[in-house]
């Protein structure tokens, strides 16, 4: 999904503004003066963040602005160290809403076309709460690579000295996602949605965006 997208989705939006540290108002799903002074300070960071570190690919790019403010530092980061190691990745999937988590969740189930592509439905995965990214890699002639050694390889490459702000999926051992990186908060799946949900905070976030 691109960052404008999110924004059909009022209420998670917000929930990520506020996440943030940018939205402290209700989270009522209505687009208003806050929301939108709010959304215009998001952009801004962004591209503040973007000029800090770098530009990539329009795919990256679009996947790249639904994270959040902290997640865009670390994802740009990563990309540009797998880029100057030599492999020929994108970022290709960002921050879903819930409904675009469901949506994922059904193909593949319940009579429905394609492969199963994750086992989480909405609310039950890190790319719902704008701190997850994964990645492709392509051979230089475009074609999309699938060799899991491939992945493995990217990911000692992407996780060289930055193992304190992120965590790669190759280092799990229950659920091993080689594509997959994300923010290391020390926060479980469970007390991260509920945060998110009813606008706690989520610390590690507003403390460091």
């Amino acid at each position: 999904m691109s960052a404008p997208m999110l924004t059909k989705d009022i209420l998670f939006f917000q929930r990520l503004l506020h996440a943030d540290g940018l939205y402290l108002d209700d989270l009522d799903g209505q687009w208003g003066p806050k929301t939108e002074k709010a959304s215009l300070a998001f952009d801004q960071r962004a591209e503040q963040i973007r000029a800090e570190t770098r530009s990539f690919d329009i795919r990256s790019e679009n996947n790249i602005l639904t994270l959040s403010l902290k997640a865009q530092r670390q994802a740009r980061l990563c990309l540009g160290r797998l880029i100057d190691g030599g492999v020929h990745a994108r970022i290709l999937s960002g921050t879903r809403t819930y409904e675009e988590q469901n949506a994922l969740f059904r193909q593949g189930r319940f009579g429905n076309p394609g492969p199963r592509v994750t086992e989480a439905r909405g609310g039950q995965s890190n790319h719902n709460f704008g701190v997850a990214w994964d990645i492709g890699i392509f051979t230089a002639a475009g074609g999309y690579v699938t060799d899991e050694a491939a992945y493995r390889a990217a990911g000692a490459i992407a996780m060289a000295g930055d193992s304190s702000a992120t965590e790669w999926g190759g280092h799990w051992t229950k659920f091993v996602d080689y594509p997959h990186y994300q923010l290391k908060l020390g926060l479980g799946l469970s007390d991260l949605r509920t945060a998110f949900e009813t606008g706690a905070g989520i610390a590690p976030l507003t403390a460091l965006a």
